[in-house]
């Protein structure tokens, strides 16, 4: 879209005309004399058009400044975003890269953005676009001169796919931003939709030039132990997992996230190769097919008679399934916290199935950490809010863990499950860490154990007065656990004990965190 100085720059000739005929008219020493005038001016200046319109036209600089803008609650969208700039980088573009809070709607610091976002819980913003989203809705927008694009990460499962992608993209185009090409959706980083982004890209800056965003293979970790933390529970069992990495040694963060690839059963992969003439221990490339078919996404009975082997394996990978740390690579190993999960006609979830039921201790585990910078901890010398429930606690472990290495870090852990004498996780463990200080403070809430059922939120607001005294020396807020019911909750709670104005300023701050799921 042209901008109103290069329409000016355009139209001056046409306005030196206009200004030095009004000029003469006004001076009129004679008649004769003022139209000659004019009528050279007039030649004059329709030879500069005349020539202006032959000149070539400049090429695009190749330093034109294109910003690429995202909003990621997980961490994973963000490093899309990343490479989006890196690639234009690349190739020659001057690409800077902000998080969508970081900007001011009425003042763009880019006529070209490019946004790589998220949708979170259900069809929300993600925590760092939310005020941006607030600011873009306000009546006080007025039209914007800008060219966009939109990378939109969802997941179909949701009822609200990609929600906030397209209310941005919406609303873009109602403020008359021009789109530089349609939307792009991708149903859980779909490697099609990356793969097609990237050839945007490509087209933009002018350079075909670039290699494809493959993800990093898994590592086939061991699963050296695993036992039920809940017997007993009136809730579904939760398994405390520990693996150990291929080549001995891995590093990670707290805060961080682990992608695990799950598999079938393989007694039921067994004999389903058997009913259609297959024999399931034959070796494909050092495994049996039982075994590489086990991480494959599997047709319907019908579909799956006519199938060879060759055609088995080609089908596509199981979908990824994600799960917070629990431990820090100083513990030695791994640690998972994993609830069994159970469809609606009680078979066993995907991701929770195969590591709490069919993975055997000592068997392979394909594993990848995906680095969470948005819910790393912050230094030593910031308090530390920890609110969780269920197995949420796993993440927040590992920021207690991390930080008992570091000297004078001061801790308040709010959590909340189902019964104590079945579902209090890692009892011991806090019940000691707040005997010798590392924890200043343990606010519990066991929902079953009273008449009237109390969560971790509760907790929270009878604490009114002790959080805005640990705020105002500095604390920051991480959240970790179920969006569902305790993360909403949570965020209502705050609200309105702080107001939005504060909770605003805190996320901006990088003071208050979520990872939910």
């Amino acid at each position: 879209m042209p901008s109103p100085f290069s329409s000016i720059q355009r139209a001056w000739p046409l306005l030196c005309c206009i200004a030095s005929g009004a000029c003469l008219l006004w001076w009129q020493p004679a008649r004769e004399v003022s139209a000659a005038l004019v009528v050279a001016v007039y030649l004059a200046v329709s030879l500069y058009c005349w020539r202006g319109q032959l000149r070539p036209q400049a090429a695009p600089d190749a330093s034109a400044h294109v910003l690429v803008a995202y909003a990621s609650q997980s961490g994973q969208v963000r490093a899309f975003a990343e490479r989006s700039a890196n690639q234009l980088r690349e190739a020659g573009l001057n690409a800077q890269l902000l998080s969508l809070n970081a900007l001011e709607p009425t003042r763009l610091p880019a006529q070209r953005i490019l946004f790589v976002v998220s949708t979170y819980g259900e069809g929300e913003a993600p925590d760092n676009a939310a005020r941006f989203e607030r600011r873009l809705a306000t009546d006080e927008m007025r039209a914007l001169n800008l060219d966009y694009a939109v990378l939109a990460f969802g997941d179909r499962q949701y009822r609200d796919f990609c929600a906030f992608g397209r209310r941005l993209d919406e609303r873009l185009r109602q403020l008359g931003a021009t789109p530089l090409f349609d939307r792009l959706e991708a149903d859980r980083a779909d490697p099609g939709v990356l793969r097609h982004w990237q050839h945007q890209l490509a087209h933009l800056s002018g350079n075909g030039n670039f290699s494809d965003w493959l993800p990093p293979p898994y590592q086939p970790w061991r699963l050296t132990d695993r036992r039920c933390l809940n017997p007993g529970s009136s809730g579904a069992p939760v398994h405390h997992l520990t693996l150990a990495p291929p080549n001995g040694q891995e590093d990670w963060r707290a805060g961080d996230i682990v992608e695990v690839g799950p598999r079938h059963d393989l007694d039921r992969i067994e004999t389903m190769l058997r009913q259609v003439g297959l024999d399931p221990h034959g070796l494909v490339e050092s495994q049996s097919l039982a075994v590489q078919l086990s991480r494959r996404r599997l047709p319907g009975d019908a579909e799956l008679r006519g199938l060879n082997a060759h055609a088995l394996l080609a089908l596509p990978l199981l979908p990824h399934r994600e799960y917070s740390i629990a431990s820090t690579p100083a513990d030695g190993s791994l640690q998972l916290l994993v609830r069994e999960v159970h469809h609606a006609d009680g078979t066993p979830g995907l991701g929770s199935g195969w590591l709490c039921r069919y993975a055997e201790t000592g068997e392979e585990i394909d594993l990848r950490i995906r680095s969470n910078p948005s819910f790393h901890g912050p230094a030593a010398e910031t308090p530390l809010i920890l609110i969780g429930n269920g197995t949420g606690i796993a993440g927040l472990r590992a920021h207690l863990r991390e930080r008992a290495a570091l000297h004078g870090s001061r801790n308040w852990l709010l959590y909340g499950e189902r019964n104590e004498a079945h579902d209090f996780f890692f009892a011991d463990e806090l019940k000691q860490w707040l005997e010798d200080g590392h924890l200043q403070r343990l606010d519990l809430a066991f929902s079953r154990d009273q008449a009237e059922k109390r969560y971790v939120q509760h907790a929270l607001r009878d604490a009114a007065d002790v959080l805005r005294r640990w705020l105002a020396q500095g604390a920051a807020i991480y959240v970790c656990g179920s969006l569902e019911g305790m993360g909403q909750e949570v965020q209502q709670i705050l609200l309105g004990l702080l107001g939005q104005e504060q909770l605003d300023k805190l996320g901006e701050q990088g003071r208050y965190r979520r990872d939910l799921y």
